[in-house]
């Protein structure tokens, strides 16, 4: 089984990703599980969203403590909260910034070294290219889904195009570009 956890803020589509993740998943005759679990349910205050995939049915119904990989749709979450908790070494951080991955910090103990493969989009500029969202509020989610996909290769990015257009709220073939587009120009370390 493959867990994901994804760390966003509300109204940037944490948990809308990890549905439409899961939609792609089914595409391809795997087994998928998302869920939100929400605290303070207010736009801009931190949301998690996790995602399981599995070729079997997946019977577990908990929060994900130790996942195989995080996306992280907000990058100033980095500093608030720790964001490789339970992360499995070797595991993917994928994150929205416009940073290389060689000049992303994660906060480790001091001497060793980063255990976490690393992959960055500009998510933020992407979404703004098409339009989703506002400049002040960019709803980054498709992007970051296309960064996932080009990162860890769990699902192929046609099933996650066709997930975009199905299961989008809004905008369903500017956000499956914009997933395109960042699956092409996500950088990998």
């Amino acid at each position: 089984m493959i867990e994901v956890r994804l760390h966003g803020r509300g109204g940037q589509g944490s948990v809308v990703a990890s549905k439409i993740l899961a939609s792609a998943m089914l595409k391809e005759d795997k087994w998928a599980q998302a869920f939100p679990e929400f605290g303070v349910e207010r736009r801009g205050q931190p949301v998690t969203a996790f995602l399981r995939i599995d070729t079997k049915p997946i019977g577990a119904h908990y929060r994900i403590y130790e996942p195989d990989h995080i996306v992280i749709l907000d990058p100033t979450l980095l500093g608030q909260i720790n964001m490789t908790e339970g992360l499995k070494e070797g595991g993917w951080i994928v994150i929205n910034s416009e940073k290389s991955p060689d000049e992303i910090e994660i906060q480790l103990d001091k001497g060793k070294p980063c255990p976490y493969r690393i992959a960055c989009v500009d998510a933020t500029g992407i979404a703004i290219k098409y339009g989703l969202g506002s400049r002040a509020a960019p709803i980054v989610n498709s992007a970051i889904i296309g960064a996932f996909v080009r990162a860890t290769g769990c699902v192929g990015i046609e099933s996650v195009l066709q997930s975009i257009k199905e299961e989008s709220p809004a905008k369903p073939e500017e956000n499956a570009m914009a997933a395109k587009e960042a699956y092409e120009n996500t950088r990998l370390k």
